[in-house]
């Protein structure tokens, strides 16, 4: 009985392992759609379109249908073959599924991806900052935010600011409710001890120093 020589069956082998390692990738490669645009901001898939905010509307091999455009105060947008549709009070994912309905008219299997460049948002989605900060405004709320997050967003606090006198005004089970927070322990002693979680809709209050 003749033997296979061992070059012989090292390289059959080899083929073997080529020719599956082949298929394998053949069967892992899914459709070639692109990834949606990097924000650099994670928006949670529940967050609702509002006023103000602007938006990236991506339509896969259309680049002179993709364009990023303000959301008007009346909460509707104008794209190209899209007019005057309303993005106000849905989540990107349906303003994409519906202007893929639209633009099935025009173009074959259209797939859109809507992303929120820059945040506005509804008041229950903001977290809006009055008093001595330096750049008092609403603040779009975004998962994990914290205090010291917002004092950031906000360019820290006024020479006159009473920081530990400093009050959240949240809504619990339907009610007001006020919480203090000591934002100078916070901002110029550093005791992250003092660092709170805020919530979307609070009001965060920094009063004045009394001299």
């Amino acid at each position: 009985m003749k033997t296979v020589p061992d070059f012989r069956r090292s390289a059959f082998l080899a083929g073997a392992l080529l020719l599956m390692a082949m298929f394998l990738s053949a069967c892992a490669v899914g459709p070639a759609h692109p990834p949606p645009p990097d924000t650099g901001f994670d928006v949670g898939t529940d967050y609702l379109i509002a006023p103000g905010d602007s938006v990236n509307i991506f339509v896969w091999r259309q680049p002179e249908l993709s364009t990023t455009v303000p959301v008007r105060p009346d909460g509707r947008i104008s794209t190209p073959l899209v007019e005057d549709v309303i993005a106000s009070g849905k989540t990107p994912t349906e303003l994409a599924r519906e202007m893929e309905e639209v633009l099935a008219t025009y173009i074959r299997d259209p797939v859109v991806t809507v992303t929120v460049t820059q945040f506005a948002g509804a008041f229950s989605q903001q977290v809006r900052v009055v008093g001595q900060a330096v750049n008092p405004q609403a603040v779009a709320y975004r998962e994990g935010m914290t205090a010291l997050d917002v004092i950031i967003a906000v360019g820290g606090l006024t020479d006159f600011a009473a920081g530990n006198r400093s009050t959240i005004v949240r809504e619990v089970g339907g009610e007001r409710r006020s919480f203090g927070v000591r934002l100078n322990d916070l901002v110029k002693r550093g005791d992250i001890g003092a660092n709170v979680p805020m919530l979307p809709g609070d009001i965060l209050i920094i009063p004045e120093t009394r001299f």
